[in-house]
C-alpha cells in the first residue's frame, strides 16, 4: 500500500519545506540588499557638497585655491529654476578634476544643503563673499560662482554708463533684498591684492557687468571698452586682477536649458565653457569666447527653425558671454586659468 506524503506540522511536505528553505534564504538576501540600497539612497539625499570649508588665517599655505560657488533654485516659487544646482555640481567637479581645488577649499551655497548656513540666504551669500578674499596673499587664485536670477535696478549714484545697476537674486531676496554690483565690487574686488587672481563667474540674466569692472572686451571689434564710473567712484582692485566671465549683456537674460546636455537642466554659459576647456585645456579668453559664440550661433540658427526652441527656459535665445576685468589683457595670449 502506497504511504500518501506526511505534512508536517506546518502543512508542506519535505520538498515544500526545501523550497519553501531556500525561498527564504533568497528573500533575507534580498531584504538585506534592499536596505542597503535604502540606506545609500538616505546617505544620497543628505549628501553635502561642503567638505569641512576651510577657515582663515595663518595655519593655510599659500599659495592657494579658494571658491565660493552658489546656486539658487528659489524652490516652490513660480520664477523656480530647475539647473542651479546642477551647474553648481558641475563646476564643484570642473575646478577639482581640471584645476586642483581642494575640497574643503570650495563653499558651496544651495537650498539641497541641510545646514542653514549653506543656505544661499542674503546674509549667507554676503558673509561668504568676505569670506573668499579674507586673508588672500599673492599667488592665490579666487573663484566666485553665481547660478540663479539677476535683475537690474536704475543707478542713483552716475556710477553705471548704462543707468542701471546689476543685481544677484538670493533665495530670500523678495524679503531681504538683491546685492548690487556695487557691493559685490566692493566686497570682493577692491580687497584684492598684487598677484592675487579673482575669477567671478555669473551664469545669471543681467549680468554682464555684476562685478563693475573698469573694462569690458568687445568682441566684434577685438578691444577694451572703458567701463569706469562716470562719477569717478572706485571700481579697482589693491593691485590684484579681477576677471570676470558672464552669461549676457547687462539687458539681456540668460537661458536654462536642456539643449546641450540631452536631459539635465543646466545653465547654457556654465555648460559650454566647461566642456570647451575640458576639450582644450590650453585655451585662450579670446579663444574660449570665439567657441562658445560659435556653439550659441548653430544653436539659435537652428531655434529659428524651431528644431529646439521649447527646452530653453521661457522660449529664450541664447545669449553670448560676456568677459570684463579690472584690467586689460591680450586676450588671445592668455591662457584661461582658474
Amino acid at each position: 500500500m502506497e504511504v500518501s506524503p506526511s505534512l508536517s506540522s506546518g502543512g508542506q511536505s519535505g520538498d515544500n519545506q526545501e523550497r519553501h528553505h531556500r525561498f527564504s534564504q533568497i528573500f533575507r538576501k534580498f531584504a538585506q540588499r534592499f536596505k542597503h540600497f535604502s540606506s545609500s539612497n538616505e546617505s544620497t539625499n543628505v549628501y553635502s557638497m561642503n567638505v569641512k570649508p576651510s577657515g582663515t588665517g595663518s595655519a593655510e599655505t599659500h599659495p592657494r585655491k579658494r571658491a565660493l560657488l552658489c546656486g539658487v533654485t528659489y524652490n516652490k516659487k513660480k520664477y523656480m529654476l530647475k539647473g542651479t544646482v546642477n551647474d553648481v555640481k558641475s563646476m564643484r567637479e570642473f575646478l577639482i578634476s581640471q584645476y586642483g581645488y581642494p575640497e574643503e577649499c570650495i563653499r558651496v551655497l544651495t537650498e539641497d544643503e541641510k545646514e542653514d548656513i549653506f543656505s544661499p540666504t542674503k546674509k549667507n551669500i554676503q558673509e561668504s563673499l568676505k569670506w573668499l578674499v579674507e586673508g588672500s596673499e599673492s599667488g592665490d587664485s579666487l573663484v566666485f560662482y553665481f547660478s540663479g536670477h539677476g535683475l537690474r535696478q536704475p543707478d542713483f549714484n552716475n556710477d553705471e554708463r548704462d543707468g542701471f545697476d546689476e543685481t544677484i537674486c538670493p533665495v530670500d531676496f523678495m524679503q531681504e533684498g538683491m546685492i548690487l554690483d556695487n557691493e559685490i565690487n566692493s566686497t570682493i574686488v577692491w580687497p584684492l591684492k598684487q598677484g592675487v587672481t579673482l575669477h567671478a563667474i555669473v551664469d545669471a540674466c543681467h549680468s554682464g557687468t555684476i562685478l563693475d569692472l573698469e573694462y569690458i572686451y568687445n568682441p566684434e571689434i577685438k578691444k577694451w571698452e572703458d567701463n569706469s564710473a562716470p562719477s569717478k567712484a572706485r571700481k579697482s582692485t589693491s593691485g590684484g586682477i579681477a576677471i570676470c566671465l558672464s552669461a549676457c549683456d547687462d539687458d539681456k537674460m540668460a537661458a536654462d536649458t536642456t539643449a546641450f546636455t540631452g536631459k539635465a537642466m543646466a545653465g547654457a554659459m556654465t555648460y559650454l565653457m566647461i566642456e570647451t576647456i575640458k576639450k582644450d585645456p590650453e585655451i585662450t579668453y579670446g579663444h574660449l569666447l570665439e567657441r562658445m559664440r560659435e556653439m550659441v550661433d548653430q544653436f539659435n540658427d537652428k531655434s529659428c527653425l524651431g528644431k529646439f526652441l521649447p527646452t530653453v527656459f521661457y522660449h529664450r535665445k541664447i545669449q553670448n558671454a560676456l568677459l570684463s576685468s579690472s584690467e586689460t589683457f591680450e586676450v588671445y595670449a592668455k591662457k584661461f586659468l582658474l
